[in-house]
């Protein structure tokens, strides 16, 4: 069975901007994400990026930034043990109603193409209730951080999602549940 944990990116595992994201220096991890990635990948775990970055289309960066932004994640991941395993970015505005912008769930039907697995009950987390309606969409698990955008989120869903304060408490969440799920298959002596 694959491993996967999907991401959205601004406001789960780096700081978001109003004023959007538009430079590889305006990138800057939230502390704790890119280990919590790390942690993931040592333990088996692929994770994958889902993002809205209307900014393309808005002509705030382009495509070339973009990739650099990404491979400024790679590069810090690296010395960790972590990596990106795949980045499914929608470049279109809003108003463009295309079937890629989350809540629609084409970049994870996309990352569910390019890893040829399933995402039913694959962890989905996001800061906004559009990560967490694409995931239930695909039958994923839905999960909230409360960077970002989340705390807002929060307040509105209440109850009724799986909340962390961030990232690194979500995986932590995840890794604890993989190791006591291995536990229990192991045999008894």
């Amino acid at each position: 069975m694959n491993k996967l944990v999907i991401l959205d990116r601004d406001g789960t595992v780096n700081f978001d901007s109003p004023d959007y994201i538009r430079t590889v220096e305006d990138f800057v991890p939230i502390p704790g994400s890119l280990e919590a990635i790390a942690r993931l990948c040592k333990a088996g775990y692929q994770v994958a990026i889902a993002t809205n970055q209307s900014g393309l289309g808005r002509g705030y960066f382009d495509m070339v930034t973009l990739v650099a932004m990404h491979q400024k994640l790679n590069t810090l991941l690296a010395p960790l043990g972590g990596k990106i395993s795949f980045f499914a970015v929608c470049p279109h505005r809003p108003e463009a109603d295309c079937v890629c912008r989350k809540p629609r769930p084409g970049l994870l039907d996309q990352i569910a193409k390019h890893f040829n697995v399933s995402l039913k009950f694959v962890p989905i987390i996001g800061d906004s209730r559009r990560d967490l309606e694409a995931a239930v969409t695909v039958g994923g698990r839905a999960i909230l951080v409360r960077t970002g955008n989340g705390a807002d989120a929060a307040a509105v869903l209440g109850n009724t999602v799986e909340v962390y304060d961030d990232l690194a408490a979500a995986v932590d969440t995840l890794l604890r549940e993989n190791t006591a799920a291995v536990d229990d298959e192991q045999p008894a002596e």
